[in-house]
């Protein structure tokens, strides 16, 4: 179905492909697009074909009438084409686990940093401290400007962005989206699922934040994912650039070596 019948597909997503090598679907978060996100990954193209879609609303996506986890999971599958390793941070974390599981045949290896699924280690009270905070924040979003928000919701993740004291351009843009996004902590993804598909996954966390440790541990538990932690720029982890890249490159290629012929060429 085409955007003209009334629904969005990934043909409709504005996408930068660069490089050359194996796939690699790369999902950004919120309020930065790909450019921001991923403008550290970008030398990684030496060795992969780097695929970096703007999720809908960003760049020249066209918007959804709400940003949302669940409805965006199925553009990135698409994306997926007949195989490709699959790279999510943040909000775009959450999306590429939902992803997978929608088309674990066309995943080469599942890598996530920092998902804001939440709920997942909900039993930790520092954790339920946090989504009770961000359903604060999301109750009175009504009563703040976009600056206001986003800079209480950057203060609650830790991320290590600059916000200048005023908003304009693309990162105004991408405030407004976020306040009106659907919450990632109402997510709860498919690990059952995706620990019993056979390709390799990777979980990342920044060393910064008792809640993201949390988070992240029960993800690579119900995953049965390799875990690392790559500090130095808090929740903004693909930031680091040299670190974060070494860490990618050494686990895509272990991974393209140990399942070779496992996956159609894409």
């Amino acid at each position: 179905m085409s955007r003209a019948s009334g629904a969005l597909t990934a043909e409709d997503l504005d996408v930068r492909r660069t490089g050359d090598g194996p796939p690699v679907l790369l999902v950004h978060g919120s309020v930065a697009g790909p450019e921001r996100t991923w403008r550290r990954q970008l030398e990684l193209g030496s060795h992969w074909a780097l695929i970096m879609p703007s999720r809908p609303g960003f760049g020249a996506s066209p918007p959804l009438p709400r940003g949302d986890f669940e409805a965006e999971a199925p553009l990135m599958a698409e994306l997926l084409g007949e195989g490709a390793h699959l790279v999510g941070h943040s909000y775009g974390a959450v999306i590429a686990l939902y992803a997978a599981a929608l088309r674990p045949d066309r995943v080469r290896s599942l890598t996530v940093s920092e998902p804001g699924c939440l709920r997942v280690a909900s039993e930790d009270p520092r954790v339920a401290a946090q989504v009770a905070n961000g359903e604060r924040l999301y109750a009175h979003a009504g009563e703040l400007g976009p600056l206001q928000f986003l800079l209480a919701f950057r203060s609650g993740v830790g991320s290590s962005n600059e916000t200048p004291p005023e908003l304009s351009g693309e990162l105004l843009a991408g405030a407004r989206l976020l306040m009106r996004e659907r919450p990632p902590w109402e997510a709860d993804p498919p690990l059952r699922a995706l620990r019993e598909a056979a390709f390799p996954k990777l979980v990342i966390s920044g060393g910064h934040s008792p809640v993201f440790e949390a988070v992240c541990d029960a993800v690579a538990s119900g995953l049965d994912a390799r875990r690392t932690i790559i500090a130095g720029r808090g929740h903004t982890i693909p930031a680091t650039g040299p670190p974060y890249n070494a860490c990618l490159h050494s686990f895509l290629t272990h991974c393209e070596l140990s399942n070779k012929g496992a996956h159609p060429e894409a």
